[in-house]
């Protein structure tokens, strides 16, 4: 299982490098991202770089509030499996309890 997992990852993201590195080599120029939409000439709020750059931190963004809404969306399942596990552990608690007092009368000497 674990030389499928490791063969699976090496089939996704060594091709997913070799587009990455092509991209970045093709798209190398720099460009000006304004973030003034009114006045887009303003340079005071308005960032240049390779255009790679803003291609990688709008993926990277991207993963990251989906990764973020992912989490808060399964929230409640996780809360449901901490309720359950505590259940578990006092289940097990009472029954080892129960086991422990069973025991405890055989011990007793015979009438």
């Amino acid at each position: 299982m674990d030389k499928l997992k490791r063969i699976v990852s090496l089939v996704i993201f060594v091709p997913l490098g070799i587009v990455l590195i092509v991209l970045a080599v093709a798209n190398r120029q720099t460009v000006t991202l304004a973030l003034n939409p009114f006045r887009p000439e303003d340079g005071v709020l308005a960032v240049s770089g390779p255009f790679f750059l803003f291609l990688f931190l709008a993926v990277l963004l991207g993963m990251l509030v989906g990764a973020a809404a992912t989490w808060l969306s399964q929230g409640k399942y996780r809360k449901q499996a901490r309720v359950e596990a505590k259940e578990a552990v006092r289940w097990q608690s009472e029954h080892k309890a129960a086991l422990a007092g069973r025991a405890a009368p055989s011990q007793l000497p015979a009438k």
